[in-house]
């Protein structure tokens, strides 16, 4: 399956279900109380993340997608910096308000990467919040490309099927993280998404993948489900759909640091690919793709957009070589949100020879990325004159991709790259040749705005022309 990056900037996802505020201290502990055995720690560091559905909605934000949260919150101050947090990314909150219980609230005391102690701040919650919850997510619900239901067993989801049932009348899919003994609330969902104990507990234990397989299905037509996705940690994720053969992904990870939140990334990215557009089989590639990169960082880290467009291409090797324009900006979009420094140089590299690949791996070791940006066809022959190029467009790109040193190849149909320099604003424009800085086509432009200009030589004095004059005459 070959994987593309939905367009998330048209997604509108809905996120209903139990938020919560993770809060973390941070310190030192270095001697033992005197008042009892336990552990004295210096507190030198706080740090609040939302957590639950929070975490879900603050997911599909990163990922591009327009988030809406509805949750169950108290009058008080883990309630605010909840709302100001999810705010801040771009989520929208239509927060029910409860004067009679507090914010959900986990505080993890950690030393040295150690957690020591977690206390958890929660009450039920009044009828009358969840009834003002649950109106509130009925009034959104027309504008939502997909319906996610975050269940974490906290009482905010008391009637699932008014929602769900909802959502199947308005034609709206139906993502569901399930909690608890009972699935059957979910009954009428689009997906649900179980990890193997979740599901597990409710099928019995699976001795085999067949056994797995025909459980899932059996669960499936029992609730009525388009889909059953379980995660499975190291095995992968196995997705079941009626009438079609089981779908079984491996893992993607490369290293595991923490599986905190993963499920959280999984609901989110498939939630996020489905209001994109994108087939069942589709987005649960991606979310099994995003969870990798998920699982390789520590504490709940949020996925970005070009996190994932950057694992996407390297999964089906389009990370390098040719590209067009639009293409190449997103690509140096990635790279610049990695940190990357984006090298670029320019010209009709019309027959390649040992200068430009001298000089080329010289480019490159000025940054992490090179562009080599190549007028097209017509251009060389205004440039050049009549019988060039030798090599038409096509060759001459294809050429330099095969090169070590470049990333990136594009053809422009100016005689100057300046309207690339425009979109791409590298970080380096770089010149072979016996220039100077002023008299680089593009430099005062790149200056301008903070980025560097150099100028190389071409190494072994060599030049296309010359190369040309020698075919012309063998004996000069």
């Amino acid at each position: 399956m070959k994987l593309e990056m939905p367009p998330f900037q048209q997604a509108r996802v809905l996120v209903v279900g139990d938020v919560m505020l993770d809060r973390y201290w941070h310190g030192k502990a270095t001697r033992i109380s005197p008042e009892a055995p336990v552990p004295v720690v210096r507190v030198g560091n706080r740090e609040d993340r939302p957590g639950g559905a929070g975490n879900v909605a603050l997911n599909i934000a990163a990922l591009g997608a327009a988030a809406t949260l509805v949750g169950i919150v108290g009058e008080d101050e883990a309630g605010q910096e909840l709302h100001s947090r999810l705010q801040a990314a771009g989520v929208y909150c239509g927060f029910s308000r409860c004067a009679d219980a507090p914010t959900i609230t986990k505080l993890r005391v950690t030393s040295q990467h150690q957690q020591l102690l977690r206390m958890d701040f929660e009450q039920d919650f009044s009828a009358r919040s969840v009834d003002g919850f649950q109106a509130q997510a009925l009034a959104l619900l027309p504008d939502a490309g997909v319906l996610v239901l975050s269940d974490y067993g906290k009482g905010s989801l008391r009637d699932t099927q008014t929602l769900i049932q909802a959502a199947r009348s308005q034609g709206i899919p139906v993502v569901v993280d399930p909690k608890g003994s009972d699935f059957g609330k979910y009954r009428g969902a689009t997906v649900i998404t179980p990890n193997l104990n979740e599901f597990e507990a409710i099928v019995g234990h699976c001795a085999s993948e067949d056994e797995l397989a025909s459980r899932g299905l059996k669960l499936l037509a029992d609730l009525e489900l388009g889909a059953l996705l379980i995660t499975r940690g190291e095995h992968g994720m196995t997705l079941l759909r009626p009438g079609q053969p089981e779908l079984h992904m491996p893992t993607r990870a490369q290293e595991v640091f923490d599986v905190t939140g993963a499920g959280d990334t999984v609901v989110a990215a498939l939630a996020a690919a489905l209001a994109a557009g994108s087939a069942m089989e589709e987005g649960t590639a991606l979310a099994n793709l995003a969870a990798g990169l998920a699982v390789g960082k520590l504490g709940t880290a949020a996925i970005s957009g070009p996190e994932l467009r950057r694992a996407i291409q390297l999964e089906d090797g389009s990370g390098r070589g040719v590209m067009s324009a639009d293409q190449l900006a997103l690509a140096v979009e990635d790279a610049r949100a990695h940190g990357e420094k984006v090298v670029f140089t320019n010209g009709c590299f019309d027959i390649i020879h040992a200068g430009h690949v001298g000089y080329l791996a010289d480019a490159k070791k000025l940054g992490q990325r090179l562009i080599v940006a190549i007028n097209d066809d017509d251009s060389v022959k205004r440039l050049k004159g009549p019988g060039r190029p030798i090599n038409p467009v096509e060759r001459r790109m294809a050429v330099l991709a095969g090169l070590e040193a470049v990333d990136w190849v594009v053809s422009f149909a100016e005689d100057t790259p300046e309207a690339l320099l425009a979109q791409l604003k590298p970080d380096v424009l770089v010149k072979g040749g016996d220039y100077r800085i002023d008299q680089v086509v593009g430099g005062e432009y790149v200056l301008a705005y903070g980025g560097e200009v150099r100028v190389l030589a071409f190494l072994d004095n060599c030049s296309t022309s010359a190369i040309v004059e020698k075919l012309k005459d063998p004996g000069s």
